[in-house]
């Protein structure tokens, strides 16, 4: 079992780790001012130093708080809800790159409407074919912005 106080310490190290490579990778396009005006580099370099010292205190706060009991960072029942959104996500994605975002986007649907919702298939269906065209006629036809095809769409003539 992974503590609260762990995950806090572990996240806080990983977040100002990150915030480090932020302002030390922006070092290269300058820091400061030149006669016209901010370099590059100013504004990330100071986003790095804000989530570095952000990091830093929660960190101060978590090792603080680490010996004020063994609570979970994540009971049994949160993780299964957590697996339960993210498992569909991963799958949409592969999903998506292999048949395309309208299929993905229509398979998502019918199967989280169907297996977390207990929605009926019928109802489910309709809204997995419903809101992919739905997309397809606001995005490609409406807006011209094309998205991710697979390939259904290709045989479609899209």
């Amino acid at each position: 079992m992974i503590s609260r106080a762990t995950a806090e310490i572990v996240f806080a190290g990983f977040t100002a780790l990150f915030g480090v490579v932020i302002a030390h990778g922006a070092r290269e396009f300058g820091v400061g001012w030149s006669a016209s005006g901010p370099e590059p580099g100013t504004f990330p370099f100071y986003i790095g130093a804000i989530i570095t010292l952000a990091s830093l205190a929660n960190l101060a706060g978590a090792l603080r708080g680490r010996w004020r009991g063994a609570e979970p960072f994540m009971t049994a029942q949160q993780g299964g809800a957590l697996l339960r959104f993210i498992v569909p996500m991963v799958l949409f994605v592969i999903a998506a790159i292999y048949l395309g975002l309208y299929v993905a986007t229509a398979l998502y649907m019918f199967g989280v409407m169907v297996v977390q919702g207990r929605y009926r298939i019928w109802y489910a269906a309709l809204v997995a074919i419903g809101m992919p065209v739905a997309l397809f006629l606001l995005l490609e036809k409406g807006f011209q912005v094309s998205l991710l095809k697979g390939p259904l769409e290709a045989a479609l003539g899209y």
